[in-house]
């Protein structure tokens, strides 16, 4: 499956509407983190992707999250993005949206967070995990497949 099969409309935290393809890019691996601010592992685990997303950015890779926390929770999305220093782009949408979304591109159920998309360059996925997913495996996959 690829981006463009996956018309889902998430938004920018300011309420404009994207989906995930306005954020791939040509010659860049894109990886997607589905959070939640009350979800503990994303919490624990966030900051591996703040580095991730600084070390890769200007070479070979992206981040982008997507949190499940849904317009009622937008002040909690807001301050895990504050509270983390997230340095990538993130949108929010509600878990239905979500979950739609996780169904769309793998033909699987959406479970929950943390839950990680690995787009290759051009916007094929490549990975789909549910659960922590160390950012080293990501950067050994992203290495091994480029």
């Amino acid at each position: 499956p690829s981006l463009a099969s996956a018309e889902t409309w998430l938004q920018t935290l300011d309420g404009k509407r994207k989906n995930i393809e306005d954020y791939a890019a040509k010659d860049k691996w894109l990886v997607v983190m589905i959070w939640a601010s009350d979800c503990h592992i994303c919490n624990q685990e966030a900051h591996q992707y703040v580095t991730f997303h600084r070390h890769h950015q200007h070479k070979n890779a992206q981040m982008l999250g997507i949190s499940s926390d849904g317009v009622r929770k937008k002040k909690q999305a807001k301050a895990f993005i504050t509270r983390h220093k997230l340095n990538f782009p993130n949108l929010i949408a509600e878990p239905e949206v979500v979950a739609e979304l996780y169904g769309e591109l793998t033909g699987e159920a959406w479970y929950g967070t943390p839950t990680f998309l690995v787009f290759a360059p051009g916007g094929e996925l490549k990975a789909a995990q549910i659960g922590a997913v160390p950012s080293s495996s990501i950067e050994k996959f992203i290495q091994k497949n480029s």
